[in-house]
């Protein structure tokens, strides 16, 4: 899940960027997600979302033998010398300064799990949101290598996300039933972003896990 890297937040105001464009995630979630207090647009209705929940597979987990992050390959090259990590640095945020081949060297950014804000990338870590060895165990265990590279640099969907390194280190592997983002105004955005990963990727949730993505839909 969690690695000292450097990638997108969620529901984050894209100012100034194009490329905000490219944000089109599937299963019916809007292309910003989480809040951060400053004018971000709403998300999809809640009934579509409940929706998407109620149709999730609920699974006790599949087996962890055999899991590595090796196996889910990243960061990719995204062409014109970027990798994923830059592209979703450059979107993200404000600002963003950018040197010789796509090095990203300064701009704003905001950590969506705790509202802190960020001059230097290299500050922040990187967040798969739903987290590879929980990919593994809900359905990526019996994937391709490539299925797992797309997975691991899903740029399409909500996947990736920059957080302050010791939240995104409290995290670990966990799932809402474990763990929710200290920024609880964010609550609904980030199970509505959970939900739309899981359903895109026909990744399962275990009992618990769907009863807390409920509670925090009560949020939007």
């Amino acid at each position: 899940m969690a690695q000292a890297d450097l990638v997108r937040p969620l529901r984050t105001v894209l100012v100034g960027l194009a490329t905000v464009a490219l944000l089109g995630f599937a299963a019916g979630c809007d292309p910003s997600t989480f809040s951060t207090g400053t004018g971000a647009t709403a998300g999809p209705a809640p009934s579509a979302i409940t929706q998407q929940l109620t149709a999730l597979t609920v699974s006790s987990g599949l087996s962890m033998a055999g899991y590595s992050r090796d196996k889910f390959p990243h960061w990719i090259s995204q062409g014109a010398g970027c990798d994923t990590r830059d592209v979703v640095l450059q979107r993200q945020g404000m600002v963003v300064q950018t040197g010789a081949k796509c090095k990203i060297t300064g701009g704003q950014w905001t950590s969506p799990y705790d509202g802190r804000s960020y001059s230097d990338p290299q500050a922040l870590q990187i967040d798969h949101l739903v987290p590879l060895a929980n990919a593994w165990k809900s359905g990526a265990s019996q994937w391709t290598t490539k299925q797992r590279q797309d997975f691991a640099n899903d740029l399409d969907r909500p996947q990736l996300i920059a957080v302050t390194g010791s939240v995104n280190e409290s995290k670990g592997d966990q799932d809402p039933s474990t763990w929710k983002p200290p920024a609880t105004d964010n609550w609904c955005h980030y199970a509505e972003s959970w939900i739309a990963v899981k359903t895109h990727w026909k990744l399962t949730v275990t009992t618990a896990e769907k009863s807390a993505l409920a509670d925090m839909l009560e949020k939007c």
